[in-house]
């Protein structure tokens, strides 16, 4: 076991875990943060897709001593100040089906939208490769993305 600080949704948690302890399991277990899913558990389904820095991480695999000193955010840190215009589309969207995936789904357009905020459909296509869903919602989740960049400011 070792002392690890990390940031989580701009507060700052010291944990006792073992150095291979997955961020997913120290979100989850440790800090109660039960909104990023377990899916696979192998970096194939990215329904454990958190953010470090503004980028889409997977959760499942990223050991807690790999963290450092980045910023992570999840899905509760996204929603922390009400509305955001992904979450937003997504409902007007009617996205969700089983609902499984879209943390990850969610959490990867919104990061590929603070890097890109007019993707074209490759962009988007490109970006959520990574996130499966076994519902096949993949054309609302394309225009949700395109609704939500509407309302993103550059």
């Amino acid at each position: 076991m070792a002392e690890y600080t990390i940031t989580v949704n701009g507060r700052e948690h010291t944990l006792d875990a073992p150095p291979d302890m997955p961020l997913l399991w120290a979100l989850r277990d440790v800090l109660g943060l039960t909104g990023t899913k377990y899916g696979c558990g192998m970096e194939l389904c990215g329904a454990c897709t958190v953010h470090i820095d503004g980028k889409p991480v997977l959760s499942c695999r990223k050991a807690i001593s790999a963290v450092g000193a980045g910023e992570v955010r999840t899905i509760e840190g996204l929603a922390a100040e009400g509305a955001h215009p992904v979450l937003d589309a997504w409902i007007a969207e009617d996205v969700p089906q089983c609902g499984y995936c879209q943390v990850g789904q969610v959490m990867t357009a919104a990061a590929l939208l603070d890097e890109n905020p007019r993707p074209s459909d490759t962009d988007i296509d490109e970006a959520m490769v990574g996130v499966v869903c076994r519902c096949g919602t993949y054309d609302r989740v394309r225009k949700a993305i395109h609704r939500a960049a509407g309302s993103i400011e550059p």
